[in-house]
């Protein structure tokens, strides 16, 4: 934005300064004058020589004429004092804000690894400058997961495209080849881009937190999940154990519908090869509800544990199935639980497999129209 240059600020505290010892001088001389000057005769007193009075008795203008050039010279110092000491306090005091400036500047060319880390005690602009600082390690944090996010993308959605040409090239230089297995697996490959791509877009949609809060039933959201994923399960030999009670949230229906069926088909996918098992639990406290979703497996090592909701983290055992996903199903559900507000724990269970909490606020209170009620 463009603007006309004007007078620093430290040049106006300067003035300010300097402007309000001036004043205090000045209203000095008129307490002088009203309380002291004016009450000195203006002309000489006829002494009676035998009354008892010692000294010189001045008249008023006498007295102006030896205290007006030193008030003016005293006026005179507190300008130069005023404008010079100002100078200096205003730098002093301005320090730290040209040091925030600097960092500003810094940031705004791509240099987020800068921070202020202002010494001294507590005051307005330190905790300005600590502000920056957490400001600029979480937008540091945010700009380097969007690139690694952006370049694992790009990598997963170059795949399934780099598949279909070949596919495609096959095709056409050599005619002997079978085109119905050639469809089928351009249609594999299409279905696979086409799930990376909707995920991709839930994810965004999550990040952007363009979504209409309501209260939602997490018990219920489990039963859909559960219902639409039944015949996956029954196709793995994997059984669905659910328990619980009621858990009222509040939040994206639809986003919280995914959360919901990213845990329960992750936790199909990811199982037994037969005989496999899937718990499901909902619980609700005083300030939280809770969702629990464990599943038996292969024993898995709190090393690998820790990196699966990044996205496109996928254990290297974990990939050889149909059923494998894009690499985004614990990212996406890690995602929405943080828009909304809550928090995700994974840890691997002693016989195999995972356990998955998330644990989300207990919704406010509402009116029986839906509305929130303030306090």
């Amino acid at each position: 934005m463009d603007r006309r240059p004007g007078l620093s600020v430290r040049f106006k505290f300067t003035l300010s300064y300097a402007g309000f010892l001036m004043f205090a001088g000045l209203l000095l001389l008129a307490a002088v004058w009203v309380f002291l000057l004016r009450y000195v005769p203006d002309r000489a007193m006829l002494i009676n020589p035998d009354d008892r009075f010692e000294g010189v008795f001045p008249v008023r203008s006498a007295l102006l004429d030896v205290f007006a050039p030193r008030a003016a010279a005293v006026l005179a110092f507190l300008l130069v004092f005023g404008l010079v000491g100002g100078w200096i306090l205003a730098g002093r005091m301005l320090a730290p804000l040209t040091r925030i400036t600097d960092a500003t500047s810094m940031a705004t060319k791509g240099s987020l690894s800068h921070r202020i880390r202002l010494p001294g005690r507590k005051d307005e602009f330190r905790e300005l400058a600590d502000a920056f600082d957490t400001m600029l390690a979480r937008l540091e944090a945010h700009v380097a997961e969007q690139r690694r996010f952006a370049a694992n993308a790009s990598h997963e959605l170059r795949t399934p495209l780099a598949i279909s040409q070949t596919l495609l090239d096959v095709a056409r230089n050599d005619p002997t080849q079978d085109l119905g297995e050639i469809i089928d697996r351009l249609h594999a490959v299409n279905a696979r881009a086409i799930d990376l791509t909707e995920a991709l877009l839930v994810l965004s949609r999550a990040d952007q937190r363009s979504f209409t809060r309501e209260p939602v039933d997490l018990s219920l959201l489990v039963e859909e999940a559960t219902e639409t994923l039944l015949p996956l399960a029954e196709k793995r030999g994997v059984t669905i154990e659910t328990s619980g009670d009621i858990a009222p949230a509040f939040g994206s229906q639809a986003l919280l519908l995914q959360l919901t069926t990213n845990l329960v088909h992750n936790a199909i996918v990811h199982n037994l090869s037969d005989k496999g098992t899937v718990w499901i639990e909902t619980g609700a406290g005083p300030e939280t509800v809770v969702l629990t979703v464990e599943n038996s497996g292969e024993k898995l090592s709190p090393q690998l544990v820790s990196t699966l909701t990044e996205p496109f983290q996928r254990a290297t055992e974990r990939t050889r199935n149909d059923h494998a996903g894009v690499g985004l199903g614990l990212a996406i559900v890690r995602r929405i639980t943080e828009v909304h507000d809550g928090s995700l724990t994974i840890t691997p269970r002693a016989g195999g497999g995972l356990r998955v909490a998330v644990r989300l606020p207990a919704p406010p209170a509402l009116s029986p129209e839906g509305h929130l009620i303030s306090e």
